[in-house]
């Protein structure tokens, strides 16, 4: 059985989330650009970059590729940026020498996807194997807390000529967050199902995979996190 996220991330998923937009790629690109000091042109991977929005704020700085599993999204941020490089890979499994970039990120929750940790562990791995010594990974993920604490367990909303009902729920063991998306009218039903982790567990992750954590923010602003930070921000070094 193939997992949710091959088959959900399409033109359906673009279609139903236009109010993802440029602006909001901008500030998170800003804050990398203001957090760290990575010099200007120097490699970095934009890992799970979908439809390309952060492709031109980080292309600005440095010198990007974006790799995502989606040929769909993929083949929309071609349309954006011609010249924009692009690879088609498994993030469990990346197709980069060791010590390629100096900065790596992972932006918007485009992890936590895979039907165990080890799985996750592994990406973690990888993307320390890409990353050179005194490099940079920025995860930019769901804060848990938050997400207990403001869960709407439904509602609909109209995209265009569409009614789209969304479910949401917490599983009992408490470890994933389960949203369903309905279009009614065309009778499909899609499953988004991503892992809780807390900000202790990520950054334990990244420590052991060779990063030293600089720090946890919980906005694209740059506060510090709390239970309450819509984000979890968190930046590691690579030893």
């Amino acid at each position: 059985m193939p997992d949710w996220f091959e088959e959900w991330f399409g033109e359906e998923y673009l279609a139903l989330y236009p109010h993802r937009d440029e602006d909001e790629a901008a500030e998170v690109a800003n804050l990398i650009a203001q957090r760290l000091h990575v010099p200007g042109g120097s490699p970095a991977l934009d890992l799970a970059c979908g439809a390309g929005r952060h492709a031109v704020p980080l292309g600005e700085r440095w010198w990007t590729v974006g790799l995502d599993l989606s040929p769909a999204l993929l083949r929309v941020a071609r349309a954006k940026d011609p010249g924009f490089p692009l690879v088609r890979a498994d993030m469990r499994e990346l197709p980069f020498r060791d010590q390629s970039f100096s900065l790596v990120v992972n932006l918007f929750t485009s992890f936590g996807y895979f039907r165990n940790d080890e799985q996750h562990r592994r990406v973690i791995a990888e993307v320390g194997r890409v990353t050179l010594p005194g490099g940079f990974f920025v995860l930019d993920y769901l804060n848990a807390a938050h997400v207990r604490s403001s869960l709407v367990a439904y509602d609909e909303i109209r995209v265009g000529s569409r009614v789209v009902e969304q479910e949401r729920s917490i599983t009992q063991d408490g470890r994933f967050v389960v949203k369903t998306i309905m279009l009614g009218d065309e009778g499909r039903l899609f499953t988004e199902r991503v892992r809780l982790f807390e900000p202790e567990e990520l950054a334990t992750m990244l420590q052991r995979c060779c990063f030293d954590v600089r720090e946890i923010l919980g906005d694209y602003a740059g506060a510090e996190h709390s239970d309450a930070s819509p984000r979890t921000i968190v930046i590691g070094e690579r030893r």
